[in-house]
């Protein structure tokens, strides 16, 4: 009697247990987001027998419609587990609702999910990353160390409504007010570098006092950096960033960049696909999820 049926069997049942997670990313266009989903697919790669990976990203980072639509196509294709990095931290809950009422696990990553809105929705979504607010300090008490009490520096912040965005903006301006220094205009540049080159440019012609430009990430301190030696000012703005892409190491390295924020993006995704796991093993639901699990932040200077 043959038993290669009864093998076929045993190894579909083996894959019906494999559960499917899907991450679902910003903008793909961004490097700290491609560095992020590589290291997803290395992890899924040295784990390949207990899960399998489902990664999207957007190509914009304000296009919250596509990342919604990237949500809906998830819950269709019936993943078992969702990690998501939000585009914008109100306006991803509801569509994150449906995919929990479906059935499926939700981790947040690198931009918290509003608190209210979470509420009103009433369930939670554990937040697996770093304190924003504690990163974004670090890097701007180094830079106060750096400048006179009384000069005037401006803010380059990412996308107003994310809630990362807003805490870094916060964490430069505990900074700047510890150092005495005066923060003389907050603009958002859009998480990009086209757009922080127009917002440093217009910021640096309507205040030409200004001594350091304190960027929400790297791909706008490129932006920045751009603006400045346009205006002339090059080595006279310092300029600190936040992610440690590999695109900013160079301006590291030759000062045009002061310093910036590791918070390792390519374990990013793969703390949070590690607590989902976790939780599936556990049979664990949603509601007995919560949480935050803090990540790591380090201070990224000259190498």
């Amino acid at each position: 009697m043959s038993l290669l049926p009864a093998l076929a069997t045993s190894a579909n049942a083996a894959d019906a247990a494999k559960p499917k997670v899907a991450l679902v990313m910003k903008s793909l266009a961004n490097e700290f987001f491609l560095t992020m989903e590589n290291g997803a697919k290395e992890h899924q790669k040295a784990h390949a027998a207990q899960y399998d990976l489902v990664a999207n990203g957007i190509k914009d980072e304000q296009d919250t419609a596509a990342q919604i639509k990237l949500v809906e196509q998830m819950i269709v294709s019936k993943v078992n587990a969702l990690v998501i990095a939000p585009a914008d931290s109100k306006a991803l809950v509801p569509v994150l609702k449906k995919a929990v009422d479906a059935g499926i696990l939700v981790v947040n990553i690198d931009n918290k999910l509003d608190d209210a809105a979470l509420k009103e929705k009433g369930f939670l979504v554990p937040f697996v990353g770093p304190d924003n607010r504690k990163g974004a300090k670090l890097v701007g008490d180094f830079l106060g160390k750096q400048l006179k009490k009384g000069e005037q520096v401006g803010i380059i912040e990412g996308v107003s409504t994310t809630f990362n965005a807003q805490q870094r903006t916060l964490g430069f301006q505990d900074a700047m007010t510890a150092a005495g220094v005066k923060v003389v205009g907050v603009q958002s540049g859009q998480w990009e570098i086209a757009s922080a080159n127009t917002v440093a440019s217009a910021m640096l012609n309507a205040n030409p006092n200004i001594t350091a430009l304190l960027c929400g990430n790297d791909n706008m301190a490129i932006g920045a950096i751009s603006a400045i030696r346009t205006a002339g000012k090059a080595g006279k703005v310092k300029v600190i960033g936040y992610d440690n892409i590999q695109a900013i190491k160079p301006m590291l390295k030759d000062g045009r960049v002061l310093a910036t924020v590791d918070q390792f993006g390519s374990q990013q995704a793969v703390f949070g696909i590690e607590s989902l796991l976790k939780a599936l093993a556990e049979k664990k639901t949603q509601a007995t999820m919560g949480g935050v699990i803090e990540t790591k932040v380090a201070l990224v200077t000259k190498p």
